[in-house]
């Protein structure tokens, strides 16, 4: 198996993850505020992490492969990282009050289009089929979350078109620190950045509750562990072989598993036009895979 592959296969297994983390926020949202739920379970991904970088650590040391970690460049890049992936998610959760499910789902995943650009400034190359890609991505999510629906422009709209930017920087920041620093301890470091911030937001905003937070322990626990844990980890170790723009539509497809899974786990209906939008987004992923054709 080719590293482009084995990068894109678990780039895809990120996106079906974070498409079902969408139903777990949706319960656990019904019982507490957004920075104790972001909070709990960005801490818990990290925690999650910790003895797992134990156990491998332990068996490198073994097998005489294990090489130290620059702790200030871990800590340096971690922060990076932690702060852009907290603002992303804190914006998106804070928007999503003001706005439609839909409109959240189309205006994070622009997403996309900001990799691409920022990525221009950062020396990044920008070939014909990935600009092809992006603009049938596009399409698709806009079939997906906005087809036939009153479209308006509001605060919140602003401000996860802002998380969306936030998202972009944190694929770009995790595709230049990856290839020097291990992934699974910079995903840690930057769980337990950003779920920090958050937990200082909780105590200062907000007012956690014991029983509510117990009453969406299963929320919890999946957005935690699988969706923190574990999808963003697999998102670090992906990018590792994949150029940013593609990696960003590949993961983009959280929201056609997010759809997915509602219809499947809450029995949301999908329309033809919403299909249609799923099959653009696949057709975008086989887009940007095609090989580039050699100048003669």
């Amino acid at each position: 198996m080719s590293k482009k592959l084995k990068g894109n296969i678990i780039l895809f297994i990120t996106a079906i993850i974070w498409g079902m983390s969408f139903v777990s926020q949706s319960v656990g949202m019904e019982y507490i505020e957004p920075n104790t739920f972001m909070a709990i379970r960005t801490l818990m991904g990290g925690l999650v992490l910790l003895p797992v970088i134990f156990v491998l650590d332990k068996s490198k040391k073994k097998q005489g492969t294990y090489r130290p970690t620059n702790m200030k460049k871990l800590l340096k890049y971690g922060i990076i990282c932690g702060v852009f992936l907290c603002s992303a998610q804190t914006l998106q959760t804070y928007g999503i009050q003001t706005t439609t499910t839909a409109k959240s789902g189309f205006l994070t995943a622009l997403y996309i289009i900001f990799v691409a650009i920022i990525g221009l400034f950062m020396g990044k190359k920008l070939t014909g089929k990935m600009v092809l890609g992006i603009l049938t991505a596009v399409v698709g999510m806009y079939f997906l979350c906005l087809f036939g629906e009153k479209v308006s422009f509001n605060m919140g709209d602003g401000l996860t078109i802002l998380c969306a930017v936030f998202f972009a920087g944190q694929i770009l920041c995790i595709d230049k620190f990856v290839a020097d620093m291990d992934g699974l301890k910079l995903s840690c470091t930057q769980f337990f950045v950003a779920g920090t911030i958050n937990a200082v937001l909780m105590f200062t905003v907000e007012t956690p509750q014991i029983g509510n937070i117990l009453s969406c322990s299963t929320a919890l626990l999946y957005s935690g562990i699988m969706s923190c844990g574990v999808a963003y980890t697999l998102q670090v170790i992906g990018q590792k072989y994949a150029d940013p723009t593609s990696a960003s539509i590949i993961m983009s497809l959280e929201s056609v598993f997010a759809a997915i899974s509602g219809w499947i786990i809450l029995s949301q209906s999908m329309s033809g036009v919403q299909i249609v939008g799923c099959a653009l987004m696949f057709l975008a992923i086989v887009l940007v895979q095609l090989p580039q054709k050699n100048k003669a």
